[in-house]
């Protein structure tokens, strides 16, 4: 895959906190403030929830219920994701997800998507990394909380089935700080590994987005929500409207601006 200019990606992961209505009105905001797609995560939640946590209480908008009846509570299954499929199309978007397990990947085959994702939390799931990559599509792979070596070796597994990928910057705090986000890893990933480099980002503001693209990032990928201060885990490290169509305002400046 080539970038010709930089390919927004609009995160929404469980921003939808489990309602389809909301999920629409997410694609929609993404597609009016000009991004390029949308994405989803999936997971099975008694594959992928720690078996220290699945009893946890915790209070959600349903209840004080356990974590994993919470998280079942907030996961798109079939139903879901045929309407996503089909809404998308008719907004002319593309979606993708981020598969947390092997059976997640598969259900996701079914739907013939552009793209793959490998989510920071899964980079030293081997087992899965491999199937991911044995699929050969586009694939972007966060690097949120890796050692170089861990990138290394899922360069590697993705290099020798032939998948062709894009390194993510990533930074995994919920929202990170400006002074944490060492934008410099955009030059080292890219000089140690000769593939395109994107970014994704997790803090409040819109500036280290574009300063990321200025410094050679050729993806963006930012979590959105139709207000931080709804409940979810994700919510606060997101874009609103208002900064999503600054961000991509920017980015075409800049794009214009550098001329050939």
């Amino acid at each position: 895959m080539k970038f010709n200019k930089t390919f927004l990606i609009a995160e929404i992961g469980i921003n939808h906190n489990g309602k389809l209505s909301t999920a629409k009105k997410l694609i929609d905001l993404a597609k009016r403030t000009g991004f390029d797609a949308v994405k989803f995560q999936k997971r099975t939640p008694e594959l992928t929830t720690p078996k220290n946590k699945k009893d946890v209480l915790r209070d959600t908008p349903w209840g004080r219920i356990t974590y994993l009846k919470y998280k079942k509570k907030i996961e798109f299954n079939k139903k879901e994701f045929d309407e996503i499929d089909k809404y998308c199309k008719k907004k002319n978007i593309i979606w993708f997800a981020s598969p947390w397990d092997i059976a997640s990947n598969d259900f996701l085959d079914k739907y013939k998507c552009k793209f793959n994702k490998v989510a920071s939390p899964i980079i030293k799931n081997i087992k899965l990394i491999k199937h991911i990559a044995s699929k050969k599509k586009f694939t972007f792979i966060s690097t949120g909380m890796c050692e170089m070596k861990d990138v290394e070796k899922v360069v590697k597994i993705f290099k020798k089935e032939n998948c062709k990928f894009c390194l993510l910057h990533c930074v995994s705090t919920y929202p990170a700080k400006e002074k944490d986000l060492n934008l410099r890893m955009i030059e080292t990933l890219k000089n140690n590994f000769k593939v395109d480099i994107g970014y994704s980002g997790h803090e409040k503001s819109v500036s280290p987005s574009l300063m990321a693209v200025c410094m050679g990032a050729k993806v963006v990928e930012r979590h959105i929500t139709l207000d931080r201060t709804m409940w979810g885990t994700d919510q606060a490290a997101s874009l609103e409207e208002n900064g999503m169509r600054a961000l991509v305002e920017y980015i075409k400046k800049f794009e214009i601006a550098l001329g050939d």
